[in-house]
């Protein structure tokens, strides 16, 4: 029988599990691993910074499906990549997180870069161990590839004590592979629903969460029209119903149209897939009563943990999107509706082209790269104002489309924008990023270009961190307090690492622009100099002072 070491098993294990692409931050602390990939398939993508890795590997989670693998060091490494795992953790995103730990033997000692683990992730992650004895990996990471992906989705750490991954071990015959865990509706749960639906005048569908596929939102597209229900995404889920299809209604972001609220709030059943409905959908936990809202309340989820959660369900279906699509695809039609006037709202809505302050109307660059791009393209973003124009105006089609933080974690779009252009390398990715939200991780530009990934990093530089700049003159007006930024020329930045850049600061630049950056087949920048003035499509800089 063949010996390996515990590092070399784990990669044979990763394999077996049908990984074939990390994202690290290499150390000394886990080299046998990195040995061990030396001679694998699996696609070893080495990031800048751990939180970048982290980020890469949710956001590669996002468009499989299976669990992200994010590699990184003890102690500082880890973490750095924390950032990431509070992402996977918010997001309900599949994701491991390998860690390099300190030998056995000289734990508790405080010795160089240690860290408990346990301590540090427990409260964001859904399990944290360790693995002590090499023969143990195949079933700990297949034990952990299901935690990830079952119920609902999140990150899992697995500390690696160094001198465990360098001994040797006999390899097992036959490596596990772990599917998620399954849960659909029961037949009663489904009559249920039929009679709610037959009974409703104004019903609603959300759809928002994990645990999608193209199927199930095929499903889903023939369900809401068979029953005539328009259908409203949760915040950054856009990606899970076609922006132009009659039915479509918006989503329950940030900036959101008062016609959809004021739609939820009339609804007489409200059909909630996927999604928890936390604290951005739901307007501050305003737009629904708690705990018994007002309308007729299906919440469908594969975490039975999240049923009755905050909103206790007048149907709870404990079941994942991809179980829950094609079981009510047949259910029986309802009595006619009018559900197209919301639809012509939302468009009402997407078409508006506010007057706001600065040479750079995001409004106009927003909808003329709206008509200009290819179809099929992937957006990433991550967080601050300038995602207020990208979800009111851009109109998503195609599932995984969109990779997004609901976590409103900065720095996400550039990290998100390597793994897509890695996973889907014939679409074209647009990145948009705020100056302070790309400095988190610009050094990641670095990566795009090593891979010369088909990417377009657009810039929206108003010189300062506009969302905090935003609520200090709400609360604290005209007392500017650390929101300024002293930016580099991002240009030059970005030809420093090798990506041709272009300069917007007149709105009539954008399309000349754009198009040179499209006619890159490669990674490429624009940066695009706004004003601070303009803080949202519909809000400036003097309206918030005043209130």
């Amino acid at each position: 029988m063949k010996t390996a070491t515990g590092g070399h098993l784990m990669v044979r294990a990763l394999e077996a599990q049908g990984v074939d692409r990390v994202f690290c931050v290499p150390g000394e602390s886990y080299l046998a691993v990195l040995d061990g990939l030396h001679d694998s398939d699996i696609d070893t993508v080495v990031a800048r910074q751990e939180g970048g890795a982290a980020m890469m590997a949710e956001a590669d989670a996002k468009l499989t499906g299976r669990p992200g693998i994010a590699m990184v060091t003890r102690g500082p490494g880890a973490t750095n990549a924390a950032s990431g795992v509070h992402v996977a953790a918010q997001d309900s995103t599949p994701l491991i997180l390998l860690v390099g730990q300190i030998a056995r033997g000289i734990d508790g000692r405080e010795a160089f870069q240690e860290v408990d683990f346990t301590q540090l992730y427990s409260g964001i992650a859904k399990w944290v161990t360790e693995i002590r004895d090499p023969k143990r990996i195949p079933e700990v990471l297949a034990h952990a590839f299901s935690v990830a992906m079952s119920g609902r989705p999140g990150p899992v750490v697995i500390a690696l004590p160094e001198d465990m991954l360098r001994e040797e071990v006999m390899l097992p015959p036959q490596l596990p592979y772990s599917a998620a865990v399954e849960q659909a509706p029961t037949t009663e749960q489904l009559a249920r629903l039929s009679s709610m639906l037959a009974e409703a005048i104004s019903p609603i569908m959300i759809l928002g969460g994990s645990r999608w596929s193209e199927e199930a939102r095929q499903a889903i597209v023939l369900f809401a029209e068979r029953q005539q229900l328009p259908v409203a995404v949760s915040f950054r889920r856009q990606q899970l119903f076609d922006h132009t299809h009659h039915l479509y209604a918006g989503d329950l972001g940030i900036g959101v149209n008062p016609a959809l609220i004021a739609r939820i709030r009339s609804a007489d059943l409200i059909i909630a897939i996927g999604a928890r409905l936390s604290e951005n959908p739901s307007q501050g936990f305003t737009l629904f009563d708690i705990p018994s809202p007002k309308q007729n309340f299906v919440h469908v989820h594969p975490g039975p943990e999240e049923l009755g959660r905050i909103y206790s369900p007048t149907l709870a279906i404990c079941a994942s999107p991809v179980s829950f699509a094609p079981a009510v695809v047949d259910l029986p039609m309802s009595h006619s509706r009018e559900a197209d006037s919301i639809h012509r709202d939302y468009e009402a809505w997407t078409d508006v082209l506010p007057q706001t302050p600065g040479a750079v109307d995001m409004s106009e660059v927003m909808t003329h790269l709206r008509d200009k791009s290819p179809g099929d393209v992937i957006i990433t973003n991550g967080a601050g104002n300038y995602s207020i124009w990208v979800h009111r105006y851009w109109r998503f089609r195609h599932y995984g489309s969109q990779v997004a933080p609901t976590s409103g974690s900065m720095g996400y779009g550039l990290p998100a924008a390597v793994a897509a252009g890695l996973r889907r390398p014939e679409k074209r990715v647009f990145c948009f990023a705020g100056d302070g939200c790309l400095q988190m991780t610009i050094q990641e530009l670095a990566v795009l270009a090593e891979h010369k990934l088909k990417v377009t990093v657009f810039v929206v530089d108003n010189g300062a961190y506009g969302t905090i700049r935003m609520h200090q003159e709400r609360h604290y007006p005209s007392r500017l307090s650390a929101t300024e930024l002293v930016n580099p020329d991002f240009g030059d930045l970005a030809r420093a690492y090798g990506l041709p850049a272009f300069s917007v600061t007149h709105s009539d630049q954008f399309p000349a622009a754009l198009a040179a950056a499209l006619s890159i087949d490669g990674p490429s920048m624009i940066h695009l100099r706004t004003s601070i003035e303009a803080l949202t499509p519909t809000l400036t800089l003097a309206s918030a002072r005043k209130g």
